[in-house]
């Protein structure tokens, strides 16, 4: 059996998981081109990464049991790797006594639900790009199945599992409007988060020239928002 491929360990996080302490670990590969990407080297260069060894994960979580309340596996997108020991990884963390939080794009809803009807998460994370049209395949950088998008987003709310939608506010990519429609798209939602966009090391080089919204902005984006999802929320103002 395949073991599924590590290639970033940040041992202690307190931003990746409301509430909790979690060792985040990042898998190569995507089947998104978004142009604000940060982690696009997971994407070009996976090799260049280290593979970090499973026996130094289990350690680091184990002696730190008392400390750390899971992990958040994210990437990249983790379920592109469900052929190659992504289940058995999350099986694995599972019998270590830990909690398990799963970041996603939302394009393999068959995925998502193996792994809920296992049992094997405990938070979802998934990323919407933009509004649920014709303008997602700019935001995501490539010819986008929305219907798939549509499935994992109803999955996600109907599964039981506690759960937060997240968007990256992209100056030129996105505004107000935009923001209104997808969470008008999301009404009734648990949580949704607005994510400042940072301008450093973007994959599109001309986004690194553009200025982030200021948090005044952001702020009446939310509040647009939350006519739809009372709970959003700004995050990395």
């Amino acid at each position: 059996m395949m073991e599924l491929s590590i290639k970033g360990f940040i041992k202690t996080s307190f931003l990746d998981w409301d509430g909790k302490i979690v060792s985040t670990l990042y898998v190569a590969g995507c089947n998104f081109r978004c142009p604000f990407c940060h982690n696009f080297g997971l994407i070009e260069k996976p090799q260049s990464y280290e593979t970090v060894p499973r026996a130094r994960i289990d350690k680091f979580l184990l002696e730190h049991k008392d400390f750390i309340d899971g992990i958040c596996l994210t990437g990249g997108e983790p379920c592109l790797h469900k052929n190659s020991g992504l289940f058995e990884f999350l099986r694995h963390i599972k019998e270590l006594g830990m909690q398990i939080k799963f970041d996603t794009n939302g394009t393999d809803p068959r995925c998502l639900k193996k792994a809920v009807d296992e049992n094997l998460l405990d938070y979802i994370a998934m990323d919407i790009k933009g509004p649920l049209d014709e303008r997602y395949d700019k935001l995501s950088g490539v010819k986008t199945d929305l219907t798939k998008i549509n499935e994992s987003i109803r999955f996600i709310r109907d599964s039981g599992v506690p759960y937060e939608f997240r968007m990256t506010v992209v100056p030129t990519l996105l505004e107000r409007v935009d923001v209104r429609a997808v969470a008008k798209a999301l009404a009734g939602a648990q949580k949704l988060i607005l994510q400042q966009f940072s301008e450093k090391n973007c994959w599109d080089l001309s986004l690194r020239k553009i200025k982030p919204y200021a948090k005044e902005e952001l702020e009446v984006m939310a509040g647009l928002a939350k006519e739809f999802v009372p709970d959003t929320f700004l995050r990395g103002v």
